[in-house]
């Protein structure tokens, strides 16, 4: 069997698959859930790129990335970043490669607008995504965005 993952916009015809993306009970404490990124992708709409991951037609996942956002909030504009904001992948999808893609994806848009750095954000502990992302070659880098780490990925061009 061939699998095809990708990315898909989410539109009304798909708003129900996508809220319909859940987490394993487990990790509900540490991603908000996928209506939650819809209505902050709503009202962030030049900065917020919430997607489907599919794998052929059948919905898997979902994130939501920011682009070119003013990171430190002090207005200076000095730290422009863009990363990945959200990342759900369905309780019974967890663990076959969906989480690396959309990361994978996301750090593809960064470089097609023109990105060398890919943030992002996780909940400290145990039970926490932390592992993931440093094996995907993420660094902390010692700061923090409220309750949580903040770590990057330099992105080859």
């Amino acid at each position: 069997m061939t699998t095809i993952l990708r990315l898909a916009e989410v539109t009304a015809a798909n708003f129900e698959d996508a809220i319909g993306v859940k987490v394993r009970p487990d990790q509900e404490h540490l991603v908000a859930p996928v209506v939650k990124s819809l209505a902050e992708a709503y009202v962030h709409p030049g900065v917020a790129w919430p997607r489907l991951i599919l794998d052929g037609d059948r919905v898997v996942g979902f994130l939501m990335a920011f682009f070119d956002i003013d990171f430190a909030g002090d207005g200076t504009g000095k730290d422009i970043r863009s990363g990945l904001w959200r990342l759900n992948i369905a309780a019974g999808e967890q663990g076959r490669g969906y989480g690396r893609f959309a990361v994978e994806a996301v750090a593809a848009e960064i470089r097609r607008r023109g990105g060398d750095r890919l943030t992002v954000t996780w909940h400290p502990g145990e039970d926490g995504p932390e592992g993931f992302y440093l094996g995907l070659g993420f660094r902390p880098t010692g700061e923090t965005s409220g309750d949580e780490r903040v770590g990057e990925l330099e992105l080859a061009r």
